[in-house]
């Protein structure tokens, strides 16, 4: 008896090429007060990190001494209108960004770039309520001071330091906790690397329910180098203009 042929299987079709889809791409969502990605890729450049000449050096270490000297005030005071600290500013400096962000009722951050779409080259968390710092901020002059203990065996940078503690107007306010940034920081970095100078709100998305709205206050800063246990930044408003002042002081002690 002849063996059954079994039944010939033909082979499945071949699977159809893929075809390009005709839709556009869609992007990051943005934010149409900046024309930024709410959350896109980071393009931020890194700081340049170059060492002043020494004629720059000689010039800064000049208007530390003479930024050191006290200021005297006379027995009879005359009113003088528009009188302002930068009235009398020394050029010289390196010039900075500076930005102060945070949660309203939340610590402030303080970010300094070389340039806006530069990374941060120091991001410090401050024990200061976002809000009230920069309420007191827009009323008028604020002096904030961070003081370490200096350390003969460590030879750091002192925008390396750790932690400070914290003076707002000579009045001790808790301490300054210097952090690597998130990427949250650097996504706020990206959505302003087009403001030189301004303050106000950021993208509700950016908001938090609990902490409120997400502020900001940017502004260029001269960055002057006293020593290798002191820096001092300067807020630099434009000629004629009475925004607010803002001084930082880095000192190891």
């Amino acid at each position: 008896m002849p063996a059954a042929i079994a039944p010939q299987i033909p082979p499945p079709p071949p699977a159809p090429p893929k075809l390009k889809s005709d839709a556009p791409k869609v992007g990051p969502m943005m934010d149409p007060r900046y024309n930024q990605p709410l959350h896109g890729p980071i393009s931020l450049l890194p700081s340049s990190n170059k060492k002043p000449s020494k004629s720059t050096r000689f010039f800064r270490r000049f208007r530390s001494v003479f930024r050191a000297f006290p200021i005297i005030s006379p027995s009879c005071k005359f009113p003088v209108s528009g009188s302002r600290l930068n009235d009398v500013h020394i050029n010289g400096g390196t010039r900075m960004t500076g930005t102060l962000f945070g949660y309203r009722k939340a610590r402030v951050n303080l970010a300094i770039q070389e340039s806006p779409r530069c990374l941060p080259i120091l991001l410090l968390e401050l024990a200061i309520p976002t809000g009230k710092l920069l309420q007191d901020t827009g009323m008028g002059l604020v002096r904030i001071a961070l003081e370490c203990e200096k350390k003969p065996t460590e030879k750091i940078k002192i925008i390396e330091e750790p932690i400070w503690t914290l003076y707002c107007n000579g009045k001790k306010t808790g301490y300054g906790v210097k952090r690597e940034p998130t990427d949250d920081d650097l996504n706020v970095m990206q959505v302003l690397h087009t403001v030189s100078m301004g303050a106000g709100l950021l993208p509700a998305e950016l908001g938090d329910p609990q902490d409120g709205e997400l502020t900001y206050m940017r502004a260029f800063f001269e960055r002057v180098i006293g020593s290798k246990d002191s820096e001092t930044y300067y807020m630099m408003n434009p000629d004629g203009n009475t925004g607010p002042e803002l001084s930082l002081f880095f000192v190891r002690i």
